[in-house]
């Protein structure tokens, strides 16, 4: 597919009062090694974000954990807080130098948190913040009952959860309403399913992280070339479309912090997948 005029041609969805393009992009990549600290090119990081806002994409997640707070600053550099941009967040997870995810769902932390986000983030409201990940030693309705408090408060519009079980979704739902969800989803890792099919009945968009993993997309390698072919696409590409066609709540965020893989990463949403295209990929992990 030509890189030439790309643009974001995904539906949209609705997050809170908000329209967004369905195809995001995930900033989790503008940072250093194993996502620890700067990149080695920080203005290279912004022209990422800079671009992706240039090709139509209007939904941006990221999270403090991301460096840690580096994605978040870069983000705030290269586009401040503009009207047309939906910029997602999250909280809920420690970072250290061995490059461990450590869950800390203490209410405390993320009140404070949400206070660090906003600042790096040059805005005065968080569009969307996620609870990153339960924590075993944080109940989980009281780091909920945080992230309800701070919309209530209007430090965030919209919240959503990560990395939650459907039991989990409708427990938060009791709490607060929910507005994403976003959990590892793609081609061949089909372990959310349950969440997705939640989400779709109740409207909640649905987030999948790593859409387009490498080593998922390699089971599916001889599939994934024969469709790609038709097309003159990719196998990253057929991947991403056809996450687009699972579900009109699926809002694929691939990141990438090189902006050739970003303009195709953006062309996957002109691709239009037959039904019977779609199915066979459908088949393929179940």
């Amino acid at each position: 597919m030509s890189s030439n005029s790309i643009t974001n041609e995904s539906d949209t969805f609705e997050i809170g009062e908000t329209t967004v393009h369905r195809l995001g992009f995930g900033a989790m990549r503008i940072t250093g090694e194993d996502i620890i600290g700067a990149p080695d090119d920080e203005a290279a990081a912004r022209e990422v974000v800079e671009h992706a806002v240039d090709c139509g994409v209007d939904l941006i997640d990221t999270a403090d954990s991301y460096g840690p707070a580096t994605s978040e600053r870069l983000i705030g550099e290269a586009i401040g807080d503009p009207d047309d941009v939906l910029v997602a967040t999250k909280a809920g997870l420690l970072r250290n130098r061995e490059g461990d995810w450590l869950a800390h769902g203490d209410p405390d932390y993320i009140r404070n948190q949400v206070l660090t986000s906003l600042d790096r983030l040059r805005t005065d409201t968080i569009d969307l913040y996620q609870f990153h990940r339960p924590d075993d030693d944080t109940p989980f309705e009281d780091s909920v009952a945080a992230f309800a408090e701070l919309k209530d408060e209007g430090f965030v519009d919209q919240v959503g959860l990560s990395n939650v079980s459907p039991e989990l979704i409708d427990q938060a739902r009791e709490q607060v309403e929910v507005a994403t969800v976003q959990n590892r989803y793609n081609l061949n890792d089909r372990g959310a399913a349950d969440s997705l099919e939640v989400c779709a009945e109740n409207d909640i968009g649905f987030i999948p992280w790593a859409p387009i993993n490498g080593d998922d997309l390699a089971e599916h390698g001889d599939l994934l070339d024969e469709i790609a072919e038709t097309y003159d696409a990719t196998r990253r590409q057929v991947a991403l479309a056809w996450l687009l066609e699972r579900s009109p709540v699926i809002l694929p965020i691939p990141g990438t912090s090189d902006p050739d893989h970003l303009e195709s990463n953006v062309a996957a949403s002109q691709l239009s997948l037959s039904d019977d295209e779609v199915q066979r990929l459908t088949d393929a992990a179940e």
